[in-house]
């Protein structure tokens, strides 16, 4: 805990994995519980519209990054990342509380979020800030599609036949031609995620780096790299059928033969209190 209080929140807003079993409940303690403690509480709106919540203001997303302080995200690692994305541009800081199992982001138990929210939202809280990436596919060199990433972008084949062959290209210098079931970029946040899986290693979460990892790949040369984080990916689709890209396995875009998925640092980062 920060042995100096931050300055106080004053308006806070809630966003819930609101598909989850008996999360109105939840949503609507927490919600009397912060506003008795005389905060300005808002809603997600899609939110307050799945549990019937007309006691709040409800606000888009965006608004939400214009007008609150703090988001409060209740759900887990999947639900954090679909907001912290949407979020980070605005520079909301994010407080993660977990419905189910320890999360990495949504670290706080539901069964403690009453003392420690009060206290966290009085000013004691440490404040960490996590990159995220920026991808954009080109075809015949024109943007088809573009999104961010907290965790990761995958270049990956989808179905049971074949693998996908990429060339990849870092800062316009070639790296090599890999066969394989495709490659992960990840964040140091995305290192303990599919990266993880795949066998690349851990990143400590404030390393200026990204970690490239080879998803089963076909020649036993291809080995995880990490590099910094100021560098530029390019990684093009060579032959392959069905390759698809995708960005925290939450959207995705099909690719061509031809087609470039050029990755590099975002402008903005994710900032998570704990």
């Amino acid at each position: 805990m920060a042995s100096a209080p931050h300055p106080p929140f004053t308006t806070v807003a809630i966003v819930g994995k609101y598909e989850a079993p008996g999360i109105g409940t939840t949503l609507r303690e927490l919600a009397s519980l912060l506003h008795q403690a005389h905060y300005n509480v808002v809603f997600e709106k899609e939110t307050a519209q799945a549990i019937d919540l007309q006691e709040y203001v409800h606000l888009s997303i965006e608004e939400i990054g214009q007008q609150a302080n703090v988001a409060i995200v209740l759900g887990g690692d999947g639900t954090m990342l679909g907001v912290g994305r949407r979020l980070a541009p605005f520079g909301v800081p994010l407080i993660g509380v977990n419905l189910g199992r320890l999360g990495f982001m949504t670290d706080i138990p539901i069964s403690e979020v009453h003392d420690v929210l009060q206290v966290m939202l009085a000013g004691y809280y440490v404040s960490e800030s996590r990159t995220l990436l920026q991808a954009q596919v080109l075809r015949d060199g024109k943007e088809i599609f573009s999104a961010p990433a907290l965790n990761d972008v995958v270049v990956n084949r989808s179905g049971a036949r074949g693998m996908v062959e990429l060339a990849v290209t870092v800062d316009n210098q070639f790296m090599y031609h890999q066969r394989s079931d495709g490659l992960i970029i990840a964040t140091p946040t995305g290192s303990t995620a599919y990266a993880l899986a795949a066998g690349g290693p851990i990143l400590y979460p404030a390393l200026a780096g990204i970690v490239l990892v080879p998803i089963a790949p076909h020649a036993l040369s291809n080995r995880p790299i990490v590099l910094t984080d100021q560098v530029e990916v390019c990684i093009e689709v060579i032959s392959g059928l069905n390759a698809f890209v995708n960005f925290d396995m939450q959207s995705l875009a099909s690719l061509q033969i031809g087609d470039r998925v050029i990755v590099k640092r975002a402008t903005h980062t994710a900032s998570f209190l704990h």
